[in-house]
């Protein structure tokens, strides 16, 4: 069988109409968008195609769309820019986030912001109560993410985006890896700021935006032009720009057809895992989990031994965020929902994808079971091992 790829939640290939739009603007429609001259305006008007493709996915007009290098400045931007623009205040968010936003605020906090980070249980879920508790006369912003990238969770956000209104508190969320697999009209979800990001549904890496509702005081992080209405100086990427706007496209497109084809393909993978291997945990509230991905922790295994192991198989995964990658410590994600740190050690995080089949699902059953069975009777920890 070919190699199998079951980190989507990582990024995902760039598909072919993706790379068939971006290509002219790696050739001969080459002009900065900024020329007055027609070179630039010709590429000008596809610049704002994209915008308003991406505006019209989040309900947005395209004056609160502002092109970013992707999801991580997308965070920064709106976490640091609202935080610029107050001088000072009291943030809220929770300990499960990104690190985009959990390194952003604990930097503002060494700044003199106050930040309260919120607990979740063992589902992974804020409580939106929890929320309205947190908030104080000094708070100038909540920053919740939609779509958990390691677990899954969907997070309750029309409801905290109700109490965040109600509160006159601005409302951030990190929608990268929803953007294109559930919906997000910002008025729904009652966001002031959200992030997205090209790569996490079959566009270019380097690319993403941030919507920024009409009002909201916010300082722009990058200066020293007039791009992107003086919001984000920097000549734009337009070829990147076009992509993620035609990825938009065809992802709305097939959005409900492939939440369908992966509910299936979880649900086959989940029975699967639990059948075959003893003492396997899967994580997250199946009700609230997004059926692209499955968190599952294996008892007395190591989770890199077993993330190197599939790869000799030709199954790639991985042991949690990409953007932790190499890190000793176990997912701060986990961890936050109060599992054991050596239990978190050996977790997989497995996300499928418009290209998984239950071929594939079929063939990591099959390899994987032997797997964890060898590296146990290897392990220290292991109950079973042999004397």
């Amino acid at each position: 069988m070919d190699r199998i790829y079951l980190d989507h939640n990582a990024t995902t290939p760039v598909r072919s109409e993706v790379r068939d739009r971006m290509l002219p603007f790696l050739g001969e429609l080459f002009g900065n968008p900024s020329s007055a001259h027609s070179f630039g305006q010709e590429v000008k008007v596809s610049l704002e195609e994209a915008r308003q493709r991406i505006a019209d996915q989040l309900g947005a007009s395209t004056a609160q769309v502002v092109f970013t290098s992707g999801g991580t400045e997308s965070d920064n931007y709106a976490i640091k820019g609202v935080a610029f623009a107050a001088e000072k205040g009291h943030i809220i968010t929770a300990l499960t986030e990104h690190p985009a936003v959990l390194q952003t605020v604990s930097w503002l906090a060494k700044k003199g912001f106050d930040v309260t980070y919120l607990s979740v249980g063992s589902s992974g879920v804020v409580d939106p109560d929890e929320v309205k508790k947190a908030i104080r006369p000094d708070t100038i912003l909540v920053s919740i993410m939609h779509l958990n990238n390691e677990i899954g969770t969907v997070q309750p956000i029309k409801e905290i985006g109700a109490i965040t209104r109600e509160a006159g508190v601005y409302f951030h969320t990190d929608a990268v890896q929803s953007f294109g697999k559930l919906p997000t009209k910002v008025d729904d979800l009652g966001a002031d700021l959200l992030s997205v990001a090209a790569h996490k549904i079959y566009g270019p890496k380097g690319v993403g935006a941030l919507y920024i509702r009409k009002g909201t005081r916010i300082d722009p992080l990058i200066i020293g032009g007039a791009q992107e209405k003086r919001r984000r100086s920097g000549t734009e990427n337009i070829a990147g720009i076009v992509g993620f706007g035609e990825a938009i496209i065809q992802a709305e497109s097939e959005r409900e057809d492939l939440y369908g084809r992966l509910e299936v393909l979880r649900g086959k993978l989940v029975d699967g895992l639990m059948d075959r291997i003893p003492e396997i945990i899967i994580n997250g509230d199946p009700e609230r989990t997004f059926p692209s991905t499955v968190s599952a922790s294996v008892s007395h295994v190591e989770g890199e031994s077993m993330l190197l192991s599939l790869d000799m198989e030709g199954i790639a995964v991985s042991t949690g965020s990409a953007c932790s990658s190499g890190s000793l410590e176990p997912s701060h994600v986990l961890v936050a929902m109060g599992i054991d740190t050596v239990l978190a050690q050996g977790t997989l995080r497995l996300s499928m994808g418009r290209g998984t089949t239950p071929d594939q699902i079929d063939y990591l059953l099959e390899v994987f079971p032997p797997i964890v069975e060898r590296l146990r009777k290897m392990s220290p920890l292991s109950t079973s091992k042999a004397c």
